[in-house]
């Protein structure tokens, strides 16, 4: 990535992204668009789909705080240090995971 602005562009775009999957997860968990399934069967299937649903959404709600973490280090000046080390983290790990908080080194 060559600049902030950028940066900043490509984090606002995939935060919205976030927004929107965890939104259309939120309904499905509670059943907005269908009702739940009374027949016992479809029940265990239904139960089941929402804990998959809600796994997903644990992850998109992780990966929406970490870019938003990254946002507020772009802000503050601190976007591409090491949380753990101090030290620059590579433009390459940058470019693959925009809101990376560790080099390579701290992060394994």
């Amino acid at each position: 990535m060559t600049n902030n602005i950028e940066v900043k562009q490509r984090l606002e775009q995939r935060k919205l992204e976030l927004e929107e999957r965890i939104g259309k997860i939120s309904d499905d968990v509670r059943h907005v668009d269908r009702p739940v399934e009374a027949d016992s069967a479809e029940a265990v299937v239904d139960h089941e789909n929402d804990e998959v649903i809600d796994a997903l959404g644990n992850a998109a709600v992780d990966e929406l705080t970490a870019v938003n973490r990254a946002l507020q280090r772009l802000e503050a000046g601190d976007y591409g240090v090491c949380d753990s080390c101090g030290k620059a983290i590579s433009a390459a790990r940058l470019e693959v995971l925009p809101d990376a908080q560790k080099c390579v080194e701290c992060a394994d």
